[in-house]
C-alpha cells in the first residue's frame, strides 16, 4: 500500500514551517526598514547581514551533529521557542540609543539558531516519508517557503508602515511560539533504522562531547567522500549551480533594472514577485515530476540554467527598447529560477534517499554550509563583474550561460551512473 504524503506528522511540520517562515520574513523586512531609516545607509545593513551570516556557515555542521544525536522534535521545539524568546528580549530592550546594536545581536542570534534548525527540519523529512514522497515532501516545503516569501514581505511592509517595528516583532513572536506548539505534537520514530553502519547514538557521559563531535565529523566526512563520493559530487554540483544563479540573480537583477535600465523600485519589486512565483511553479513541477523525471535528465535541467541566461545577454546586443529588455530579463530569470528550484529539490531528495538515518542530519548540514558559502562568493564575484562591465553586461551574462551549459552537459555521465 502506497504511503500517504500528507501524514499527520508531515502536516504538523508544514504548518509549523508556514508559521515560522512567515514570522521570519516579516521580522527581517521590518528590521531592514528600521536600520535603513535610522542610518540612511544600505551598506550598514549589508554589513550587519554579512556578519550575521557567518554563524550559519560555521555552525551548520554542528547542527547536523545535534540533529543526528538528539531527538529532532525536541530540537525543533526548543529552537523555535528560543527564537521567540530572543525576539521578545530584543523588543523589550529596544531603544533609540541602542537600537542598531540590539538588532545586530538579534540577527546574529537568529543566524545561530537557524544553523541548528535547518538541518534538523531537512533531516525530519526522510524519517517521515519514503521513496518518491521524499521528493514531493521537499517540493511542498519549498512551495511553503516561496509562498511565505511572496506574501510575508508585502504584509510586513504594510504592518511596519502602519504600526512601526515593535508590533511586527510581537507578531513574529506569536508565529515562533505557535510553531513550537505545533511541533510538540509531532511523533518521530525512535532509534536508527539503518543497519549498514553503527548508529551514532545519543551523547553519553562515557564519551566526552568533544570526542563524540570529532568522531561524528570524521565518520560523516569519510562516508560522504570515501564510501559515497557521489553524494559529495552532487553537493558540489548543487553549490556550483547556486554560485552562478545567486550571483546573477541577487546581484545582476537589481543592478540591471535600477542602474542599467534606470527603472524605479516598482519594477524591481515586480521582478522579485515574478521570481517568487517562478520558484513556486518549479516546486509544483518537481512534485508532479517526482515519478516521471529520470535522474539522467538532471544534467539537461542543469544545462537549462545556462540556456535561460543566454536571452538576457543577447537582448543587450540588439537595438531593443527598455521595455523589451525588461520583459526578456524577467522571462529569462524566471525560467532560471524555476529550473534551479526543480534541480535543487531533486538533488537534495536524491542525497536524502541515499544517506543512512544516522548521517542524514550531518549531510544536510553540509548541504546548507556549502550552499551558504557558495552564495556570498557568487555575490562578490558577480558584484565585481557587473561593476566592471556595467556598460556591456552581455560580457557577464553570455559567458555565464555558456559555462553553466557546459557544466550541465559534462555532468551527464555522472547522472547516467546514478540511475538505479
Amino acid at each position: 500500500m502506497a504511503q500517504k504524503l500528507f501524514t499527520r506528522n508531515f502536516i504538523l511540520l508544514i504548518l509549523g514551517q508556514i508559521s515560522s517562515l512567515f514570522g521570519n520574513f516579516i521580522l527581517k523586512l521590518a528590521l531592514s526598514m528600521y536600520v535603513l531609516e535610522k542610518t540612511g545607509s544600505a551598506s550598514v545593513f549589508a554589513g550587519i547581514l554579512s556578519v550575521a551570516t557567518l554563524p550559519s556557515i560555521l555552525l551548520s555542521p554542528f547542527g547536523g551533529v545535534l540533529a543526528d544525536r538528539a531527538d529532532k522534535r525536541k530540537i525543533m521545539v526548543s529552537l523555535d521557542a528560543l527564537t521567540g524568546i530572543c525576539v521578545l528580549s530584543a523588543a523589550l530592550f529596544l531603544s533609540a540609543n541602542h537600537g542598531l546594536a540590539i538588532i545586530g545581536m538579534l540577527l546574529i542570534a537568529l543566524s545561530v539558531l537557524g544553523a541548528f534548525e535547518t538541518p534538523t527540519v531537512q533531516a525530519c523529512i526522510p524519517t517521515m516519508l519514503s521513496g518518491d514522497n521524499i521528493t514531493k515532501g521537499n517540493a511542498v516545503v519549498n512551495q511553503v517557503a516561496s509562498l511565505s516569501y511572496l506574501t510575508a514581505p508585502m504584509l510586513g511592509g504594510i504592518l511596519y508602515t502602519a504600526f512601526g517595528l515593535l508590533p511586527v516583532m510581537y507578531a513574529s513572536i506569536l508565529c515562533f511560539f505557535l510553531t513550537a506548539a505545533l511541533e510538540c505534537f509531532i511523533v518521530l520514530p525512535t532509534g536508527n533504522q539503518s543497519t549498514d553502519h553503527m548508529p551514532t547514538g545519543p551523547l553519553t557521559t562515557k564519551q566526552p562531547i568533544s570526542a563524540a563531535i570529532k568522531q561524528d565529523f570524521q565518520d560523516s566526512i569519510h562516508y560522504m567522500v570515501k564510501e559515497q563520493p557521489d553524494i559529495f559530487k552532487m553537493l558540489s554540483l548543487t553549490a556550483l549551480s547556486r554560485f552562478f544563479v545567486m550571483g546573477v540573480t541577487l546581484v545582476g537583477l537589481p543592478f540591471i533594472i535600477r542602474t542599467i535600465l534606470h527603472l524605479n523600485a516598482r519594477y524591481y519589486g515586480a521582478a522579485e514577485s515574478a521570481l517568487a512565483i517562478a520558484t513556486i511553479c518549479g516546486s509544483v513541477l518537481a512534485a508532479l515530476l517526482s515519478k516521471k523525471l529520470k535522474i539522467h535528465n538532471l544534467a539537461l535541467l542543469l544545462a537549462s540554467l545556462g540556456i535561460f541566461i543566454l536571452p538576457a545577454g543577447c537582448v543587450f546586443l540588439l537595438p531593443c527598447s527598455i521595455t523589451v529588455k525588461y520583459i526578456v530579463i524577467i522571462f529569462s530569470f524566471c525560467g532560471m529560477q524555476a529550473a534551479i528550484s526543480i534541480f535543487s529539490i531533486f538533488a537534495v531528495s536524491l542525497i536524502q534517499q541515499r544517506t543512512p538515518n544516522h548521517f542524514i542530519g550531518k549531510i544536510m548540514a553540509y548541504t546548507a554550509t556549502i550552499t551558504l558559502c557558495a552564495q556570498p562568493i557568487g555575490q562578490l564575484v558577480y558584484g565585481f563583474l557587473f561593476d566592471r562591465f556595467r556598460y556591456a553586461v552581455h560580457f557577464v551574462l553570455l559567458p555565464s550561460g555558456i559555462i553553466i551549459c557546459l557544466i550541465g552537459l559534462s555532468a551527464s555521465k555522472f547522472f547516467d551512473a546514478q540511475e538505479p
